[in-house]
């Protein structure tokens, strides 16, 4: 279905809501694009360059690359350069109308440019300023630059690749992306406190710390008990856990009860290897993985992916196969659960977008505006902070803002 976005209020759940958004490259875009979708009305702030990742990904025109395109759609697009103090003027008077600000600029950046949170609240007590940065503050990396990469291994992602396997980073900017979703959510949880009380607050997301609860939740294991009560790391995750060789490709399959471990040999022909004791129950085959899913592959490999996907799935065996980049977009489940929309953007054509992620009876977030070309809503959104037409003017001519090119 083609759509043309041109009404900025969806009726979401956040409609009405004002968040300023000095963000940057992923985590803080994500975050304030799932706020969009919601409803908000969010005005992203850039520099003049603008965005760095605007030139991330194909393109069909400078600085619409693909992955901005994903990041920063429902926003509204306004430059000022805030080394200069009338660019920074405006952005106060933008906190003042704001519900929430985002920021993930480092603090102290944003106290020298006098941008941070205890200098904005006074004009604005019920201002909700979540900061996303690198690590906490109190520890001794606080004031440290984080990127996706460096979070990724500073939480041990990179040590968890199986034995003798080269170490390497997840192949999706995790840290950004769950971050991100970390934020929004701590967004929405003190705005609920805010309609409850009145009351603004200060809210600090890292990277470090919500990247390394991700993982130490499944992989603290006997580190978890003081004194330890064996090592660290779940080893089904980092030895076993892997697609399964077919005879012409690989599967994913998810068996672990007992019944669905007998079902499943029965199913595939060999139902003799429950009678190993090795494999009898759960607590024996966790201590004979190796051996457990050395069988299984020796069978898998006897048949075609689809003839195992049909056995599988006749014998209620959580099964998929391995989808490819290219043919998830013509994936049948998720076209026909609407996860897809076109939409005609105002200068890029057509864009196939993610639409939705959750089914909303009542308030359905959606997109709300296309991804917004660089200062495209630059003179839109000062005037509605009070600027007359001839200072709007003064301000693109002196270089503290400017409109689309």
């Amino acid at each position: 279905m083609e759509v043309c976005l041109s009404n900025p209020s969806n009726g979401g759940p956040l409609s009405g809501v004002r968040v300023l958004d000095i963000t940057a490259a992923l985590s803080g875009p994500v975050a304030t694009q799932i706020l969009g979708d919601m409803g908000a009305d969010v005005i992203k702030v850039e520099p003049p360059e603008g965005d760095s990742i605007r030139g991330m990904g194909p393109a069909r025109h400078h600085g619409m690359g693909a992955m901005f395109l994903h990041t920063n759609r429902s926003k509204r697009s306004v430059v000022l350069d805030l080394k200069l103090e009338s660019a920074r003027e405006a952005f106060r008077r933008l906190a003042r109308t704001a519900d929430v600000l985002i920021c993930n600029t480092r603090p102290k950046a944003m106290a020298r440019l006098g941008l941070d949170y205890a200098r904005l609240a006074p004009a604005n007590p019920g201002l909700v300023y979540v900061n996303i940065v690198g690590y906490g503050s109190g520890g001794m990396a606080a004031d440290k630059p984080a990127y996706d990469d460096l979070i990724q291994a500073a939480a041990g992602i990179p040590s968890l690749c199986p034995s003798g396997g080269p170490a390497r980073y997840a192949p999706i900017a995790v840290a950004d992306r769950v971050t991100g979703i970390c934020a929004a959510n701590a967004a929405l949880g003190a705005l609920f406190h805010r309609a409850r009380t009145g009351e603004g607050q200060h809210v600090e997301v890292p990277m470090m710390e919500t990247i390394a609860a991700l993982v130490l939740a499944d992989h603290m294991a006997g580190l978890t008990f003081e004194p330890p009560i064996g090592p660290p790391v779940y080893q089904r995750y980092v030895s076993i856990r892997r697609p399964l060789p077919t005879l012409d490709g690989h599967l994913s399959m998810m068996v672990l009860t007992d019944r669905q471990w007998r079902t499943f040999f029965d199913a595939v022909g060999h139902p003799e290897v429950m009678d190993d004791p090795r494999f009898q129950a759960m607590a024996q085959r966790t201590q004979n993985l190796e051996a457990l899913y050395a069988r299984v592959e020796s069978i898998l490999k006897t048949r075609t992916t689809a003839e195992w996907v049909e056995c599988l799935e006749a014998a209620d065996i959580p099964v998929a196969s391995i989808e490819t980049m290219e043919s998830l977009i013509t994936n049948g489940h998720l076209a026909g659960s609407g996860f897809y929309q076109q939409i005609d953007h105002p200068s890029e054509g057509l864009i196939r977008a993610i639409a939705k992620t959750s089914n909303w009876s009542r308030t359905q977030p959606r997109p709300t505006r296309p991804t917004p070309r660089l200062g495209e809503h630059s003179a839109e959104v000062l005037a509605e902070a009070g600027y007359s037409a001839p200072e709007i003017a003064q301000m693109f001519a002196s270089g503290a803002s400017k409109g689309e090119d």
